[in-house]
């Protein structure tokens, strides 16, 4: 008989289990537990330090046997040693402490003994440690009892193994357990995860059911069943997919029907949906829950953000300023249970009132709900963003069974480059100095030869400089960080300590990502327009740092309406040679737009006068005067859209209302600007916004809630200093430095603000673009196949043609 398999790892079990306590911000608790993941590089050089006796990485599982199911708990051994053991250690190291031998059973001082070595990399001081971390050794001791089982063992030894990361100083602790007491030890472990065990076994079973007999939710578009099954077949195969599907193909349910499907019939068990904002996370909830409808039985979690789920006026997550922090730990795995049982699709106010009632944190709880849960909606953040990756899904050696659904996937270019660059500023330095006079003279110290060596760069940097390297500012902040580590472990309360701690997380950002630098970096100082100084990490490239995320996945499918040019996207995404890449052909009919180039418009900033302003207001009042509706006009920077602005207005104000978006919108005012399309109105409405901005993608403005689009200039990004790094990068490597930097990007911002107008079959508009460059070969080629029926035209032939477009919609109607 057939008995499905539960894996769990063995750390994932032990932290699970054993968690207990507070949520505590306050001194260096969450850098070092963030250490423990990070110090593979530690790992590898203990490892060869060892003997020939020493094995490292060894894989260890084992099987424990329910009614209808079989717990399988397994994991990597850091090391296994046997013999009296004694690490080879270099002679160089001699700050090392000798091993502390506390001996849980006794033995001959002859006999040789196994030992299971579980390695930490830490932040903390090594030599103040009293006693190892209770679930650090807690996983050493579940290896040590499967490799006990598993080799006939009376006896064997734990030994943990911490290291601080900047020093590399390490203390030892070693315990010796008998078998018999290892296996009452790992039975009640094992009997306290039961059931969690037994819940997942029936829930998955009744997913699986559920899958088998769903079908899709509606009829087919043209198109649409060989998209679904193309995803399909890429996630069988194993493979990455890019697919360029302008609005109507259904995106969305066209990736997700898929995937689900492709998790009944067992080829992956967790999917992600990712999105880049609010909205497209608001519609991927809303087709789980459609599915839902339709029969589907999932566990569907949306992870909102911190600051948006905390229950207290200002979020400090410790026991002291939040009640919901202090023992969350010991109460959140039943709070977990108990919501498990309530819901399949947990929205905000489901998550927000559980945690009120068991007095927990709900962020933190939402993303222990996550553990469960079949789908996650999520930010790209929790995937890629090496300080906010969920690590209990993707911590190095975690390979699940996922699928990762990236959505608008053209906005993980630049998201990526920033997730994996840092930046250290000067002033900064200096006012922490300031700061640290009165509690440290150690760090302050460190701090000045930080400063000077800051200065020494700033000496030589007229406006901002490629530099080589930054080795001798690093082993300063090495040691600085290592410093700051000692003095934030003890707890201290000073009103200047938010900023201390802002910037010891900016330093720890800083050295992690140094860590990664290769030759996809560009390493540069700057003084910035406001006139500081700073040191920047710049990922170039972000392909091979997003791959490792990648390679997590059973199989990643990247979508959006603007892929193009696809190689550009699969370039700078993924590393990988064989990925798939896909069309899918529009379903509107071209008739449902006029397409429009006015071919006597620039943007180009030699051309920006008065005189050029008053002929874009006269092309925008040729599109808004034909027909009463809501019009948005797009342009590439507030500066531009404001000049144009003052021009339209005194020429419009009195036939259309006029609004404006301005930069850093608060999240209610955004509300209120989309608010406005939703009015009935007589008269017509022309929103003046920004490429690129909170309003050029995303929306979802149907029917006659917008019915015209004026996209003025090319969208490219404003020349900066790193805009001509990105230019200079990839010129050198034989690519088009000036592509990459600017046309592609600039492109994709006109695209999508294109995309605003046509979302449904019943749509009718007007799609304008203003400006000469659109006439050229060079942007011609990135033209979305649908594009094909367009008009150039100057101002009279504009007005005709729109007029021509309207009245053969009333017709049509």
């Amino acid at each position: 008989m057939y008995m499905q398999e539960l894996h769990i790892s063995v750390r994932n079990l032990v932290e699970f289990i054993f968690r207990a306590g507070d949520i505590d911000n306050r001194a260096g608790k969450l850098a070092s537990a963030e250490a423990m993941m990070e110090g593979s590089r530690i790992h590898r050089k203990i490892q060869k330090s060892m003997d020939t006796s020493y094995q490292a990485e060894v894989p260890l599982k084992i099987e424990w046997k329910a009614n209808d199911y079989v717990l399988v708990v397994e994991g990597r051994a850091d090391g296994i040693a046997y013999g009296k053991f004694q690490p080879d250690l270099p002679a160089a190291t001699e700050s090392v402490l000798q091993p502390e031998m506390e001996f849980a059973a006794e033995i001959p001082p002859e006999e040789e003994i196994s030992f299971i070595d579980e390695i930490k990399g830490v932040y903390r001081n090594v030599a103040a440690m009293e006693q190892p971390v209770y679930v650090h050794k807690a996983q050493a001791m579940c290896y040590a009892y499967i490799y006990a089982k598993q080799n006939r063992l009376e006896r064997i030894g734990v030994q943990m193994t911490y290291c601080n990361l900047d020093t590399e100083e390490i203390r030892y602790f070693r315990e010796i357990y008998t078998f018999e007491t290892l296996t009452v030890w790992f039975g009640h472990l094992i009997e306290d995860y039961r059931k969690w065990a037994d819940w997942q076994i029936a829930w998955k079973k009744q997913r699986q059911e559920s899958i088998h007999g769903l079908e899709f939710p509606f009829p087919y578009r043209e198109g649409q069943k060989k998209l679904v099954a193309d995803v399909y077949r890429t996630i069988l195969r194993g493979k990455n997919l890019f697919i360029e599907a302008s609005t109507g193909v259904g995106k969305t349910i066209s990736t997700i029907f898929p995937a689900v499907k492709a998790v009944g019939e067992g080829l992956a068990d967790r999917i992600f949906y990712l999105t880049a904002k609010t909205i497209t996370a608001t519609v991927a909830k809303e087709t789980f829950a459609l599915l839902e409808e339709q029969g589907y039985r999932a566990k569907v979690i949306q992870i909102t953000a911190k600051e948006k789920l905390c229950l207290c006026e200002e979020m400090d997550c410790n026991p002291v300023n939040c009640p919901y922090a202090k023992g969350h730990f010991d109460r959140v795995n039943d709070a977990v249970f108990d919501l498990l049982q309530k819901s399949n699709l947990f929205t905000r106010e489901e998550v927000l009132a559980q945690a009120k009632e068991y007095q927990v944190c709900p962020f933190e709880m939402s993303l222990d709900v996550a553990t469960w849960a079949d789908n996650i909606v999520c930010d790209y953040n929790y995937v890629f963003d090496p300080n906010v990756y969920l690590k209990r899904f993707f911590q190095e050696g975690i390979k699940g069974d996922y699928l990762f659904l990236v959505d608008e996937a053209h906005n993980l270019v630049d998201r990526s480059r920033e997730m994996y660059s840092a930046d250290l500023y000067k002033e900064d330095v200096l006012a922490v100095k300031r700061i640290m006079k009165a509690h440290s003279r150690t760090i302050c110290r460190i701090l000045d030869k930080c400063n000077k060596a800051m200065l020494e760069m700033k000496r030589e940097c007229e406006h901002y400089q490629i530099l080589d390297s930054v080795g001798t500012l690093t082993f300063h902040l090495m040691r600085l960080a290592s410093q700051m580590d000692e003095f934030l472990e003890k707890p201290r309360e000073f009103p200047e300590k938010k900023t201390v701690l802002d910037f010891y997380f900016a330093l720890r950002n800083f050295l992690n990502i140094y860590d990664l630098v290769d030759d996809h970096y560009v390493i540069y100082s700057q003084m910035t327009e406001e006139g500081q100084f700073r040191i920047r990490l710049f990922c170039v490239d972000p392909s091979v740092n997003l791959q490792k995320c990648i390679d997590k996945s059973n199989s990643t499918i990247f979508f959006s309406a603007t892929l193009l040019p696809i190689g550009y996207y699969k370039r700078l995404l993924s590393t990988d040679e064989d990925n798939y890449a896909i069309y899918a052909q529009s379903t509107f009919a071209q008739t449902q737009r006029l397409l429009a180039f006015g071919r006597d418009v620039s943007t180009k900033y030699t051309r920006r006068n008065r005189k050029e302003y008053e002929k874009i207001a006269d092309y925008i009042g040729a599109v808004t005067e034909a027909q009463q509706g809501n019009y948005m006009v797009f342009f590439p920077s507030y500066r531009l859209m404001q000049d144009v602005y003052e021009v339209f207005a005194g020429k419009a104000a009195d036939s259309c209302e006029i609004l404006m978006q301005h930069s850093n919108m608060k999240e209610h005012e955004r509300e209120a600007f989309l608010e406005e399309f939703e009015k009935e109105r007589q008269g017509t409405l022309v929103a003046f916004c920004v490429m690129g901005g909170i309003f050029g993608e995303g929306i979802d403005l149907k029917n006659d809630r917008l019915i015209g689009a004026i996209i003025v200039g090319t969208g490219l990004p404003q020349v900066s200093d790193e805009r001509e790094i990105l230019k200079n990068y990839y010129d050198e490597r034989g690519l088009s430095g000036f592509d990459y930097a600017f046309r592609y990007p600039g492109m994709n911002k006109v695209l999508q603000a294109a995309g605003r107008v046509i979302r449904t079959s019943e749509d009718r508009g007007v799609i304008l673009l203003l400006d000469e460059r659109f006439l050229q070969r060079e942007y011609g080629a990135l033209f979305p196949r649908e594009w094909e029926k367009r008009s150039v035209c100057g101002l009279p032939q504009l007005r005709e043609e729109v007029s021509r477009f309207w009245s053969d919609v009333r017709e049509e109607l």
